[in-house]
Formats: structure tokens, C-alpha cells, sequence
């Protein structure tokens, strides 16, 4: 794997995109973007995994996220996203589970694992995360905006925080003069608390 795709500070900010093989809209369907975030929760009780701001798109998702010492953002990323994998194909295979597109995807992820070298029978996840290392107010601010208007240029809502799969809500329902409330779905460390108190804004 390239060095431009590796966490290097495991404790630090990042930007990271995780992504469907094949761009296949499995998040299109509400239970397994419920599996993301069921996974997320355990990570942040047991693995010291921080959610800082996130939005679900069809296909893929981002996130600003970071690891408390002495987990590693590196690890916890790997191991939710493994989890998350084993309860979809689970969930694929249950005959009794409501999904009219069982074939097509189980189809699908078996023919992106083929040729790999760890001989695995189906992949859902793109290996990469593509991390962005955040270590400036103005960098944080634009990747925050661009987390929370994916859904607005997408045409899927008129706000940001009009869409339920995504941090924008919460954030919005610490701004003035705004009706929505932060949706119960996973736990926020707002990302200013986290670079004032345990970033680089709290060195200045």
C-alpha cells in the first residue's frame, strides 16, 4: 500500500473515505448503514475510536475521526470495518432477512474478492481509507463542510442537517435559531473540543 494512504499520526485527526467495492449502493438500505454505526458505538466504548463528524452516502461514507492512546485509529478503522463486513454477508445469507437484491450483491462481493491473495470469499469494503491528516482550523473546516453538504449536492435534502445519516444535525443543533436536534445515532466529540483539548490548538 502507498505511504499517501497510511495513518501515520494514530492518535491524531483524520479525514477518511470508506468505500463499497464497486461503488455498489449497499447503503441505499437503512440496516446496514445501521451496522456501521452499531459498530461504531462498541469501538468508541472499547477501542478509544472517536467520531468527530460523518455522513453516509449510497456507496460510501466519510468520516473525521481519531483514536485515544493506546489504541490505534489504524486498528480500530480495520476492525469495524471487518465487523461490519461479517454482519452484511451474515445478514446476505439469512433467507429470512428482507433484501430483493440478496443475489446480485452476494454476486457482486464474491467477484471483487476474487485473485486476492488472502483467498477470502467475498469483499464488501475497498481496502484504502484514504486519510487526510487534520492540523489547521481551516482545514477542518472545509472538510467539515464538505462531510455535511455530500447530501445537499446530491439533491437528497435542501439543509445539511435535514439528512438523518449524518453529524450535521448535531452540529447544527448547538447553532442559533435552528429546529433540528441532533440525532440519537451515534456519540459526537465535537471536533473544535477535540483540537483545543487534545490537538494542536491546545499547543498555540
Amino acid at each position: 500500500m502507498s505511504n499517501k494512504y497510511k495513518i501515520r499520526d494514530q492518535h491524531g485527526l483524520h479525514f477518511l473515505t470508506c468505500s463499497i467495492v464497486g461503488w455498489v449502493d449497499l447503503f441505499s438500505r437503512q440496516v446496514y448503514r445501521d451496522m456501521v454505526l452499531e459498530s461504531w458505538r462498541y469501538c468508541q466504548e472499547h477501542k478509544g475510536f472517536q467520531v468527530h463528524a460523518y455522513t453516509f452516502m449510497s456507496n460510501h461514507l466519510h468520516l473525521i475521526a481519531s483514536c485515544r492512546a493506546p489504541y490505534r485509529l489504524e486498528a480500530a478503522m480495520r476492525d469495524w470495518k471487518h465487523f461490519t463486513a461479517t454482519q452484511i454477508l451474515r445478514y446476505l445469507n439469512d433467507n429470512t432477512q428482507p433484501e430483493s437484491r440478496r443475489e446480485w450483491l452476494l454476486y457482486l462481493f464474491s467477484y471483487f474478492a476474487l485473485g486476492k491473495k488472502s483467498k477470502q470469499t467475498y469483499q464488501i469494503w475497498q481496502h484504502d481509507n484514504h486519510p487526510v491528516e487534520l492540523f489547521s482550523e481551516e482545514v477542518i473546516a472545509q472538510k467539515m463542510s464538505y462531510i455535511h453538504h455530500n447530501a445537499v449536492r446530491a439533491g437528497l435534502v435542501e439543509l445539511p442537517e435535514q439528512w438523518q445519516y449524518s453529524s450535521a444535525s448535531f452540529y447544527a443543533a448547538h447553532s442559533e435559531n435552528t429546529p433540528f436536534q441532533a440525532p440519537p445515532s451515534v456519540n459526537i466529540l465535537p471536533v473544535w473540543q477535540w483540537f483545543y483539548e487534545e490537538g494542536p490548538g491546545g499547543y498555540v
